[in-house]
């Protein structure tokens, strides 16, 4: 990029051992439309398959910049962070390796930050396949703003379809490691990015038309299993509340729904305690 030039967004996503879907992504990426300056930034995280090869062959054919990052260090939030530190965007746009982005994501997303006092936003995620289970998607086509110093609930951000300013994840300190998919506490590292965004003082908002179509291939019978790292996760994201981050009114708000939440699903409340647990000693640890 030359003297003077600005990318105006990186688009960060990350992959591990899943080399036949991310091809499928990567032909989707292919045909997005953005008239402004980006960039393609794909973090292999510490794959054993033809994950690097494919990264190659898709870059020597983009017409936009991609760089390849490998961080054998495992989770998706430490992924996403080695992501960050190789992007030049001014807009961090994130996706999924089983996602497909529809056409005009990239402007629609520019076109939301708009507002300075937006910091980061979440969009629509189309269930792809009609066979897998309806999960980690939020189809609704009513947008949504998050107010500063708000409290985000569980579902309120999705990794598989966030944007945040470059400088708000540098504010917040990028994702915390503990958190995501493939480290100790398995989930909640996106929700937990925008949380933190919040209570920095940054706007947020739900954008219907910031659209990706998920083809996670989890079936009915994979619902347990995700629903155990969530619960874990989402107990994790609430202690943090407590202990990192004196949201002590937020905290009690999480601790005054648990009989609701006893009431409909106990066993989920049962693993989110296990969060506490894990979070409290990790912090301590730490």
């Amino acid at each position: 990029m030359g003297p003077g030039q600005t990318m105006e967004i990186s688009l960060i996503i990350c992959t591990r051992n899943r080399c036949g879907r991310l091809k499928e992504c990567l032909a989707s990426i292919t045909k997005l439309s953005f008239e402004k300056r980006w960039e393609i930034v794909l973090v292999d995280n510490g794959s054993t398959d033809d994950t690097k090869s494919v990264i190659q062959a898709f870059a020597k054919k983009s017409p936009v910049p991609v760089h390849y990052v490998y961080e054998v260090n495992p989770g998706l939030a430490t992924a996403r962070n080695a992501g960050v530190k190789k992007s030049a965007g001014c807009i961090l746009v994130f996706t999924d390796d089983d996602c497909y982005p529809q056409q005009d994501f990239l402007n629609r997303a520019w076109d939301a930050f708009a507002n300075p006092t937006v910091g980061y936003l979440t969009g629509r995620i189309l269930l792809h396949d009609p066979t897998d289970a309806p999960v980690t998607v939020n189809e609704s086509e009513t947008p949504r703003t998050f107010p500063r110093h708000t409290f985000l609930d569980v579902g309120a951000v999705m990794g598989a379809n966030m944007a945040f300013r470059r400088n708000v994840i540098e504010e917040i300190g990028g994702f915390d490691p503990l958190l995501g998919t493939g480290a100790p506490l398995e989930s909640a590292e996106d929700l937990d990015a925008a949380c933190l965004a919040s209570v920095a003082g940054w706007t947020g908002q739900y954008c219907p038309d910031v659209v990706v179509s998920h083809h996670h291939g989890r079936k009915a019978n994979d619902i347990a299993g995700i629903q155990k790292s969530y619960d874990i996760g989402r107990g994790a994201y609430y202690m943090k509340l407590l202990l990192k981050q004196h949201q002590f009114i937020w905290f009690a708000r999480t601790l005054w729904r648990m009989p609701r939440r006893v009431k409909w699903y106990p066993g989920a409340v049962r693993r989110e305690l296990v969060g506490y647990a894990r979070y409290t000693r990790a912090y301590f640890r730490s």
